[in-house]
């Protein structure tokens, strides 16, 4: 997995919740966090399934908007909309191991590797949602996601993870396979 594909999603992270802020508003209750979640996770999903080429298919996105808007509605229930640091901490935790977990069965890498994943997606958004928290000076608006100082955490945690479960060998396999199906043969 090429790390310079995946660092640039972090963008998508601030654009998603920008738009989800525009559709939605604040994050007040459950119903909100889904729909303002299923915008933020779409947009997610859609850039980083771009940016993993070959390396999954179509049910990464899907899976990406059903954990955003799912572990969002969750989070919101179970510990309020994020506005304290410690609230927007746990809200990256809960949202995402439900993302975790929904992208590990979109990965289809095993039991094991699926769990690693969706610890480590959980962990990435709790530090990146603590970041946010102390770099936001408005955290009390009910933002839907960590802003783009927690993407960037979030983002090089994940890739760093990925790289390990894909290895740097999914990106050259794939630049080099219309190479090898290109390259004429000896008859």
């Amino acid at each position: 997995m090429s790390l310079l594909r995946w660092i640039p999603t972090f963008l998508a992270f601030p654009l998603g919740g920008l738009l989800a802020g525009l559709a939605v508003g604040s994050v007040a209750d459950p119903l909100m966090a889904l729909a303002a979640g299923a915008i933020v996770g779409a947009v997610v999903g859609g850039a980083q399934w771009l940016a993993l080429g070959r390396a999954v298919d179509w049910r990464w996105p899907v899976a990406t908007t059903l954990g955003v808007a799912g572990g969002s509605a969750v989070s919101v229930a179970l510990i309020g909309p994020p506005v304290t640091t410690v609230a927007a901490a746990l809200t990256g935790l809960v949202a995402g191991l439900a993302v975790g977990a929904a992208q590990a069965l979109a990965l289809g890498r095993g039991i094991r590797t699926g769990m690693l994943w969706a610890v480590a997606v959980s962990l990435a958004w709790a530090a990146a949602w603590t970041v946010t928290s102390l770099v936001i000076v408005d955290l009390d608006r009910g933002h839907a996601v960590f802003g783009a100082s927690g993407a960037i955490v979030a983002t090089l945690a994940t890739g760093l993870v990925l790289r390990r479960i894909l290895g740097p060998r999914a990106a050259r396999q794939v630049s080099q396979a219309p190479l090898a199906a290109a390259a004429p043969t000896e008859a």
